[in-house]
């Protein structure tokens, strides 16, 4: 890990985890935060209607979430996983942060669109981290490369074998020539 990974996914990581535990601290604000989005959701989706009903737990899942994802993502191990968790989670927080903001004065509309600025951008952020490999190669990539090799070493064992089978029909012909002394 270069150094600028052991600074930057703790740095990173650290505002998810304040969040996730305010979250799960003030269970109940969150709750009332999250329920007109949970009913949306559930207008969208109405298969969601089981999970989106109780907004309790759905507060605390997300607090937990919050914070195990920014841990996982701070210390390195398995941070791909850990940011699309909280890109996830994060999305979901800065569509309730926006929708409950206070936007009756020119200040509470622009502290609003700061906030939602702030959160837009740990999205960003968060989203590159989700794409970065660590140096390594990516799946994608592995996939690709070892779906070429498979079809280099098909076709070599392909040619291989027309050579042997054309070898094979050869020695076939001589043999039969030999006994019918043609």
């Amino acid at each position: 890990m270069t150094l600028v990974r052991v600074f930057a996914r703790p740095l990173l990581a650290s505002s998810f985890v304040l969040t996730g535990l305010d979250r799960l601290r003030n269970t109940d604000a969150a709750a009332t935060a999250l329920r007109p989005t949970l009913d949306r959701i559930t207008k969208m989706v109405p298969s969601a209607a089981s999970v989106a009903s109780d907004e309790q737990r759905v507060a605390k899942v997300l607090g937990a979430a919050h914070i195990g994802a920014a841990v996982l993502l701070g210390i390195g191990r398995f941070s791909r996983l850990s940011a699309v968790i909280l890109v996830g989670t994060s999305t979901l927080n800065a569509v309730v942060e926006f929708n409950n903001a206070d936007s009756s004065t020119a200040k509470a509309r622009k502290d609003r669109r700061n906030q939602l600025l702030k959160n837009i951008s740990l999205i960003g952020a968060v989203l590159l981290a989700a794409v970065d490999t660590n140096g390594r190669p990516s799946w994608a990539w592995r996939a690709e490369h070892f779906a070429e090799d498979a079809r280099r070493n098909a076709l070599a064992l392909t040619h291989d074998t027309k050579k042997g089978i054309r070898k094979a029909e050869k020695a076939v012909r001589k043999t039969a020539s030999e006994v019918t002394g043609s």
